[in-house]
Parts: structure tokens; C-alpha cells; sequence
């Protein structure tokens, strides 16, 4: 099976090598616009899938992923510096959902799924919140924070997949995977 990541995330990549996957990186771009009233787990399913598709070639399996937060709203990547400011104070003391989306599909059949943890932020002073924004880490990654980085320091509880909170439930990968063999999903 010739597996190809349609992710130019370097977190993926490094939790699916991690693991053991051979694989290939292809990233896609596909427009990330929420659709009108959209729930977050249709967002990254979706997302998840047209990645996949689009970065797919005879022959291959390709997985797709998109992750969000969630808090109310989604929180993509934040454009500025300012809006990742803003989605910080709206995490600040809360508890918010990470929703991973996640597509195999091999040109003829798509296998999506999505998977859901609670992340528990400590409350932030200013300080805090400015100094971690102006380290630059927030920047490409959606809630403004990275779980595995210097925000660590601010995240008290996760419940779910740790790896979701990454970017890629490598679990689920696993098991989709295996199942997609089981079945002829070649």
C-alpha cells in the first residue's frame, strides 16, 4: 500500500513517522471557509476528505486531515498576531473541544472520520498571552496554541486523544487503516 499524507503539517508527519507509517508527503490546498451554519465535526470531515481527494494518484491511498478548536466558534488559524490574541482570551480558564477530521481514500472510495478531545486551559494573565503570541508558535496552528510546545504550560486536563490535540489521532489512522486492508480497501 503506498500511503500518501495530503498534509504539510510537520506535526503529522512526525506523529504518523513516530509511529512506524511509511509514507509519502503530498500537501494540498483547498479553501478552509467554513461553510454557513457548518458543525465543527462537518468542517474537519470535509476538509479531511477534500484534501485527501485532491491529493490523490492511481494507485495510492491518501490521508486527509483538518483540525480545529472549538469554543462557541471555530478557531482556525489565526490571520495576525491580534486575532491570536483575541482566541486565547476566549480559551483563557476554559475547556474547549480540538475535533480532528481524517479521510483515506484511494480514488474510488472515501473512509472519513472525525475525533473529539476536551483541552482544559489554565486562566492567562496578559502577560502570559503576549509573551507566548510574540514567541511566534501560534501563528500556523488552529486555536492559536501548539499542546505540544510552550503552551504545555498552560493546559491542565485533556480528555480524549492527546495526539487529536497534535493534530492526528494516530490511533484511529491505525485502525482505519488495518480495517481498510481487512476489507480490500487497496
Amino acid at each position: 500500500m503506498n500511503l500518501v499524507l495530503a498534509s504539510g503539517s510537520p506535526r503529522r508527519k512526525e506523529l504518523l513517522a513516530t509511529a512506524g507509517f511509511e509514507f509519502e508527503v503530498r500537501p494540498v490546498d483547498v479553501d478552509e471557509t467554513p461553510l454557513p451554519g457548518e458543525s465543527p465535526a462537518d468542517y474537519v470531515e470535509r476538509l479531511a476528505e477534500a484534501k485527501a481527494r485532491a491529493a490523490w494518484r492511481e494507485g495510492e491511498i491518501t490521508l486527509g486531515a483538518d483540525t480545529t478548536v472549538f469554543v462557541g466558534e471555530i478557531l482556525g488559524k489565526p490571520i495576525d498576531a491580534a486575532d491570536a490574541t483575541a482566541m486565547l482570551h476566549k480559551l483563557a480558564g476554559r475547556t474547549h473541544e480540538v475535533l480532528t477530521g481524517f479521510c483515506l481514500f484511494n480514488g474510488t472510495v472515501a473512509r472519513p472520520g472525525v475525533d473529539l478531545s476536551h483541552v482544559s486551559f489554565l486562566p492567562l494573565s496578559e502577560a502570559e498571552i503576549t509573551e507566548y503570541v510574540a514567541s511566534g508558535e501560534p501563528m500556523d496552528k488552529a486555536g492559536a496554541y501548539g499542546i505540544q510546545g510552550l503552551a504545555s504550560k498552560f493546559i491542565y486536563r485533556v480528555k480524549g486523544c492527546y495526539f487529536n490535540v497534535v493534530g492526528l489521532p494516530v490511533s484511529r489512522i491505525h485502525g482505519f487503516l488495518r480495517s481498510a486492508s481487512e476489507h480490500g480497501f487497496h
